[in-house]
């Protein structure tokens, strides 16, 4: 019987040489078969051959095509609210956020049903005066506002704010950590219907700019989230969902190992989508920069030296930062992951918190990533790579961070971000975006990684770039540009080459994206 089919023609691949969209040279003919690509030939040779072709015939007028783009950390729920809520990622100062906070509540209406302005992306280690909730008082007096840090390592909250958190008096208003985590589910989760709504559409808006798959890394039960969205026909994104320790057991429970269908036995023949898949083990090890939290061998910049952080005041936290989880915890969790059949991901953020997250990789025997992977030792770099653990980094945090980088690990900013280092050593790079601390964009990723560069700023540390293909194929999975033929059909179609000298990378034109074979965004 005849199988439909899609044939891509008059495409380009990427870095490929010739004249500019429209012309015929070098232009190919990608066929596309079954949810693979099943040829690729020079344009008008793939339909001669391929009579039986039943699918649409698509003119790509000379547009490149390269893999689908993958993002390997986000937290999709979060990402899919946080689109939706007052931003304050651009306030310089305490004050300048209140005055946000103020002006949303002058021109629109506040929350209804006593719920809480929720904001997001406030970066307060380097501001000139303190978060606290008499702040917010004095702009929303009795509606509650709590504000999202951008590393979601803390939140701010007024004094009807922490009230709807249950949190009855706080010294500051100034969460962190471990003060936040517990309160964070009255934020971060909604009615599953609103969530399934909202993540679709975040979903759509991820495929506009090339996005074929992500990993998610949310903090819930990702097993129960993702098997009722495929049994409600979840037919967006390639999902890879994490699952967190605490909800560890029923995951093993169900025998799922990396890369298993995340179906529904209970769903019946409706849940047949193999998009949405099990995910690695996720751990928090340390805390932030941003939050002045991520462990460190050498004291915080700036920071008292007497066990405290003295940053504004501020007491509590070691002035080297935090270790979440001790390693004679982790190692036993990792082995019983590995076990399984598991992947693990470890975030760790300071020099200290990779030493020991590659240390519990070791004693573990365990496979998987160091998510952030944000201040290395040198000699930790060579680690990575004898390990074979993947350093799954976020590039535009670098375009975030320079600055309070310089402040707080003074010194140490050569080896903050060590991509080209990463590479180098030979260690696996993964690329993505821990949205929604950074926009679900493998673009603008792409970009901060090739460039060190943002807002026409000078690069900051620009030894440590690596080249466009070395940035697209830690976007991919490894996938080659030059498209293989057997493998998925998961594609990006663009404007304009990416490999081109003067392509704008943070902004690159998409104008389609396939799953499979099938259309998830087409502007053509």
């Amino acid at each position: 019987m005849p199988v439909t089919t899609l044939l891509l023609t008059n495409a380009r691949l990427a870095g490929a040489s010739g004249p500019a969209v429209g012309a015929a040279a070098g232009l190919v003919d990608v066929l596309l078969d079954g949810g693979r690509i099943a040829a690729v030939t020079p344009t008008g040779a793939a339909g001669a051959g391929h009579a039986v072709v039943t699918g649409d015939v698509v003119d790509l007028d000379g547009r490149t095509v390269v893999p689908g783009l993958w993002d390997a950390h986000t937290h999709l729920t979060q990402w899919a609210l946080v689109r939706h809520r007052l931003d304050v990622s651009w306030a310089t100062s305490a004050a300048h956020a209140a005055d946000l906070v103020r002006d949303r509540l002058r021109y629109a209406a506040a929350p209804a049903g006593g719920q809480p302005l929720v904001g997001y992306g406030f970066r307060w280690a380097t501001w000139p005066d303190q978060p606290t909730a008499e702040l917010l008082d004095a702009v929303a007096g009795e509606v509650p506002v709590v504000l999202l840090s951008g590393d979601l390592h803390s939140a701010w909250a007024s004094t009807a704010g922490l009230r709807f958190l249950g949190i009855a008096h706080h010294p500051s208003g100034l969460l962190r950590e471990e003060e936040w985590m517990p309160a964070s589910p009255r934020i971060v989760t909604v009615e599953d219907d609103v969530a399934d709504a909202l993540v679709a559409d975040a979903a759509r808006a991820a495929a506009a700019r090339g996005v074929v798959g992500v990993v998610d890394l949310e903090v819930d039960d990702n097993l129960t989230t993702w098997r009722r969205r495929v049994a409600r026909g979840w037919d967006g994104l390639r999902v890879r969902a994490g699952v967190w320790e605490q909800h560890l057991d029923a995951v093993l429970d169900a025998g799922l190992r990396d890369g298993d269908p995340l179906l529904d036995p209970a769903a019946g023949p409706a849940a047949t989508s193999d998009l949405v898949r099990q995910g690695p083990l996720k751990v928090i090890s340390d805390g932030s920069l941003n939050t002045l939290t991520a462990y460190c061998f050498d004291p915080y910049g700036g920071a008292g030296h007497d066990g405290h952080d003295g940053h504004h005041g501020q007491v509590g936290h070691a002035a080297h930062g935090v270790l979440n989880v001790e390693t004679d915890h982790l190692v036993p969790l990792m082995a019983r992951a590995h076990a399984a059949g598991l992947r693990c991901a470890i975030h760790a953020i300071g020099d200290r918190a990779n030493a020991l997250a590659l240390d519990a990789f070791a004693a573990s025997g365990a496979r998987g990533s160091v998510e952030h992977a944000q201040l290395l030792r040198r000699e930790d770099v060579a680690r990575f790579a004898d390990l074979g653990v993947t350093a799954s980094v976020q590039p535009e945090h670098a375009m975030d961070d320079r600055d309070v980088a310089e402040e707080l690990w003074p010194g140490r900013t050569a080896r903050a971000f060590p991509l080209a280092e990463l590479r180098a050593a030979g260690v696996r790079l993964s690329l993505g975006s821990d949205a929604p601390v950074a926009p679900l964009d493998p673009w603008v990723a792409v970009a901060a990684a090739v460039t060190r560069s943002r807002d026409g700023r000078e690069p900051w540390h620009p030894e440590q770039r690596i080249d466009v293909a070395a940035a697209l194929a830690a976007s991919t999975g490894g996938r080659p540009l030059h498209l293989a033929v057997g493998g998925p059909a998961d594609l990006a179609v663009l404007d304009v080459d990416p490999l081109a000298p003067d392509a704008d990378l943070r902004t690159m034109p998409v104008s389609g994206t396939l799953v499979a074979g099938r259309w998830t965004h087409r502007a053509l």
